[in-house]
């Protein structure tokens, strides 16, 4: 057995300029070497990253006319990589050839396959929004976690309302269950983006069905509906069938029975359902829901009432005005009046007065304004009809907003049409009390400056559809 004082007699003499150390040779020019000029274990190996210097493996990455040939090191590889090691020395791949091993890897992208490797040699993450997908696939193929985590971080912090069915697609796929909850997290808030954002009519069917089950969407019904119908009419052209009501009806499945039709007004379901609705709903469905919209006691329906936003709970509306009188005139000034209320409320409209003689359709801009800063915090810009009476028409907002307690904001409506009917008797104070959403008071006062004629004691606005936390 060779002592350390005799590694002297492995030093050989100079051949051909170069001196020999067992198997290894450097030249006498550059005794040194590249390996010189690195201080550290982790510049030594990271410069090895993508060189031919002591390769002995080349990964053929890629399809077609992007296909790549990178070198890469067995032992790095299988150093940082559980699935690395099992190819090299798991008996999975040859071992006698004296050519370097060769590898095919048609389903990997080659910038994310390079973002892995040079994670391995030097331990840097370089990801960006157009490769963290694939990225994501490759560390998860190599069984590489910290570069996974890596992606997985980079999603949350740039997830947002337009990409968050894009994101919760890919996490379903990679079982990312915590991605997967900041997303379904996104979509609850912003339903209403979320829905028009990137990726919503290339989900599967499955996640259709769990973001349609979900409780806590804060979105109108007919709103979803809407959504729904062209997600279905995607999906009828990614199978190749034409999108009839049929097919639709076909490729949405159980899905429809997941649309909570009873949470619609019967004015939403006539007007904006109803437009698409039929061969998507049997007519008994369509008679079903009618007369539960219409007579009492309800008929036994397919179709979950339970309202969306668990949170919130069953919508209520406080009424300010004691008296209706007509007629109320509109020239462009929004009717305005000034509200607080003493715990958290979510505002989802306005109830509005309409015509005094027979059906008229309105154009009308609603707005949720904060008093003390002028930012508008939910605005629509919609119409609604009308039937002559003296009924309130509901006009909604795109999704709830949220009304801090002790903070005075401004309720907005400009109306464009004729003369409609108009409250007086106005009420400053109402404790608005009710089985689901407990004691709200809310305090009603004058809103300065281009208000139409609108105040406390008369004026439009009559009524705000809310609800609260624990409804």
């Amino acid at each position: 057995m060779l002592e350390i004082s005799a590694s002297r007699n492995l030093v050989e003499r100079p051949v051909n300029n170069l001196i020999t150390i067992g198997r290894r040779a450097s030249p006498l020019a550059d005794p040194l070497g590249w390996q010189g000029a690195k201080s550290t274990l982790k510049e030594r190996i990271s410069y090895m990253y993508c060189k031919d210097v002591l390769a002995d493996v080349y990964f053929i990455v890629g399809k077609d006319d992007m296909r790549q040939r990178i070198p890469a090191h067995k032992f790095v590889l299988s150093v940082g990589s559980v699935v690395f090691d099992a190819m090299f020395n798991g008996g999975l791949t040859p071992q006698n050839s004296k050519d370097p091993l060769e590898i095919e890897l048609p389903d990997v992208e080659v910038p994310a396959f390079r973002s892995l490797l040079r994670f391995l040699y030097s331990d840097e993450v370089e990801i960006g929004p157009e490769s963290v997908i694939t990225t994501l696939y490759t560390a998860k193929k190599y069984a590489v976690p910290a570069m996974e985590s890596a992606c997985v971080e980079f999603l949350k912090q740039n997830l947002g309302a337009d990409n968050a069915f894009m994101l919760l697609t890919q996490a379903r796929l990679f079982d990312e269950q915590q991605l997967a909850k900041l997303c379904l997290e996104i979509i609850d808030k912003n339903t209403y983006d979320a829905l028009n954002g990137e990726g919503f009519t290339d989900i599967d069917l499955d996640t259709l069905c769990a973001v349609l089950a979900r409780d806590t969407l804060r979105i109108r019904e007919a709103q979803l509906f809407q959504a729904v119908v062209r997600w279905s009419s995607e999906e009828c052209a990614r199978r190749g069938l034409e999108a009839t009501t049929e097919n639709r009806r076909a490729v949405l499945g159980h899905a429809v029975q997941l649309i909570r039709f009873p949470l619609m007004t019967v004015e939403e379901f006539a007007q904006s359902a109803g437009e698409t609705q039929s061969g998507l709903l049997t007519d008994r469905e369509v008679v079903n829901l009618f007369l539960y919209f219409t007579v009492n006691p309800k008929p036994s329906i397919g179709f979950n009432d339970n309202p969306r936003c668990s949170v919130a709970g069953k919508e209520l509306v406080v009424s300010r005005f004691q008296r209706i009188e007509g007629r109320w005139g509109y020239s462009g000034t929004p009717d305005r009046i000034k509200f607080t209320v003493d715990r958290k409320i979510y505002v989802v409209g306005f109830g509005l007065y309409g015509a005094i003689h027979g059906s008229h359709e309105y154009q009308c801009i609603i707005q949720v304004i904060h008093c003390g800063t002028g930012k508008v915090l939910a605005q629509n810009d919609t119409s609604f009809i009308c039937d002559g009476s003296s009924s309130t028409c509901r006009v909604s907002f795109r999704e709830p907003v949220e009304i801090t307690p002790g903070v005075t904001y401004i309720a907005s409506a400009c109306l464009k049409g004729v003369d409609s009917h108009y409250g007086t008797k106005g009420l400053r104070r109402i404790v608005h009390q009710s089985a689901t959403g407990g004691v709200v008071t809310f305090q009603f006062t004058y809103a300065a400056g281009n208000n139409n004629g609108t105040s406390v004691e008369d004026g439009q606005i009559p009524e705000i559809i809310f609800y609260t936390n624990n409804g």
